[in-house]
């Protein structure tokens, strides 16, 4: 009678991706915990050093702090200038609009996985809002400082991109 077995997978994230398309799962967890780790010790160092959460949110500071955030995360994920940061974990594609490039990840494992943080905005956003969120904490004053900078920089893009777009149509 022939032997029966079956082969079980190593892990249990194994099977999850496409045959040899990776997706490196295990430091998506990593960068994960990272996260988590340093706001939630953030926060608790803030308490121990006797700072406290602000008992209200004012709308005025979320909403320079959504508009900085926007904008630092384009900053970090997409402008040329700061390509040099992404580099070892990115390759460049092409230029794509104004000032900004597409690029995309490379290498394997925590390489790829962090590569895939620095190009995304969306990605970068929940790391730019929790150290926002944390300055709220700590550091008030220059924390709205500069939220109310990124904010008026988002707010200069937009209204380059329209008056751009009113050439254009003129």
């Amino acid at each position: 009678m022939p032997s029966t077995t079956r082969q079980l997978p190593r892990s249990p994230l194994d099977g999850y991706a496409p045959p040899g398309e990776e997706r490196p799962l295990a430091s998506y967890s990593l960068l994960t915990s990272v996260f988590s780790a340093s706001f939630v010790g953030a926060l608790v160092a803030a308490h121990r050093a006797g700072y406290t959460l602000p008992q209200e949110h004012r709308v005025k500071d979320i909403v320079l702090t959504g508009l900085a955030t926007h904008k630092l995360s384009r900053l970090v994920a997409r402008d040329k200038v700061t390509a040099f940061a992404r580099a070892p974990f990115t390759r460049f594609q092409e230029a794509a609009g104004h000032a900004e490039v597409d690029e995309e990840p490379r290498g394997g494992g925590l390489r790829l996985a962090v590569g895939e943080l620095l190009v995304c905005p969306y990605c970068l956003a929940q790391w730019i809002a929790g150290a926002f969120t944390v300055g709220h904490v700590v550091a008030p004053r220059v924390t709205r400082l500069l939220t109310a900078m990124w904010s008026a920089h988002a707010i200069a893009d937009a209204a380059q991109l329209a008056y751009s777009a009113a050439e254009k149509r003129s």
